[in-house]
């Protein structure tokens, strides 16, 4: 059975991408699609990778493109369990960031240590720029929608060719298509996207990288965690009134260890229904994001529609 952490470094890999529902929001921000000879910075601010890493299908995606993929030697520190200290990881996103002549942020790696960036000090700079990553990057794409900067995608680099397409398309300002989920509360919901690993957001409640949530389409997904510890972090965002003015729900994908269910349990399905069933909001399960294939891309702040009778997450022209 694959751990929590060999799951999250394997499944982390990520590409810079586009915030495309906004679109207009983006052009006004000086915030343009990916085009041929667009530059892509990778960068690392989690776990440590293996400097044996084949990162070629990565850069034979992005040339297939016209894309200029830069891979800095960095990204293979290891300081502990980490890619390098934690001023290294900050200096290394300052860098990718604060230049003008990058247009992507690209992040490889995942396990944790973003939220530690974070908080050692990094900050986004007023210019928007395209990120994309997931679980441990979470942390960076909400702090990077909570500073109101567009651009920030969660999904991956990796996964099948169809996958990467719809990355692609979103970069590129191309139209994608809906995702489907299993519906639970009927409704139509309309707002902006947040999506997110749960475990990760959880662990920056109280902290200024959390964004409003206030019209929000909620988008949660988790790895390793069984439904009781699902429960008591759903229990947490409950308690501080972080879903109460939620507009809708939709849960990506959940896995766990066989054995953290025992007879009499509840079933991770049922946790998430009793505990996100009754805010009087449309309920969407098992839409095709998060660890897992296929990791669906979505742009945090995108205008979104959640219907909840059919199940159904489309972002809005």
């Amino acid at each position: 059975m694959p751990t929590r952490r060999s799951l999250l470094i394997s499944g982390a890999s990520t590409v810079t991408t586009a915030l495309l529902s906004p679109m207009a929001r983006g052009a006004e921000q000086g915030l343009a699609p990916l085009k041929p000879g667009s530059r892509i910075r990778a960068v690392n601010p989690g776990t440590w990778m293996d400097p044996e890493t084949d990162l070629q299908p990565l850069l034979d995606r992005c040339h297939e493109q016209e894309w200029r993929l830069e891979i800095p030697a960095g990204v293979t520190r290891q300081w502990r369990y980490f890619s390098g200290t934690d001023r290294q990881r900050v200096s290394d996103l300052t860098a990718a960031w604060n230049d003008p002549t990058v247009d992507a942020v690209l992040t490889l790696g995942g396990g944790w240590g973003a939220a530690r960036v974070l908080e050692a000090g990094f900050r986004f700079p007023r210019r928007p720029k395209w990120s994309l990553g997931f679980s441990d990057t979470s942390s960076l794409l909400l702090a990077q929608w909570a500073a109101g900067l567009p651009g920030a995608i969660h999904g991956s680099s990796g996964g099948t060719d169809a996958q990467w397409q719809r990355t692609v398309d979103l970069l590129c300002g191309r139209p994608v298509a809906p995702l489907q989920g299993e519906p639970r509360r009927r409704g139509i919901a309309r707002g902006p996207l947040v999506v997110t690993n749960l475990t990760v957001a959880t662990h920056l409640i109280g902290t200024p990288w959390l964004p409003t949530l206030k019209g929000a389409i909620l988008v949660l997904e988790d790895v390793g965690e069984a439904p009781y510890r699902v429960d008591r972090m759903l229990t947490q965002w409950r308690s501080a009134g972080l879903l109460q003015d939620l507009a809708g729900v939709a849960c990506g994908r959940f896995s766990w260890a066989k054995d953290d269910i025992l007879p009499g349990d509840f079933t991770m399905e049922e946790i998430l229904e009793e505990r996100l069933g009754d805010l009087g909001i449309p309920l969407v399960l098992n839409v095709p994001v998060g660890h897992g294939r296929p990791n669906q891309a979505l742009p945090l702040g995108a205008e979104a529609q959640l219907d909840g009778g059919r199940g159904l997450l489309s972002l809005m022209a």
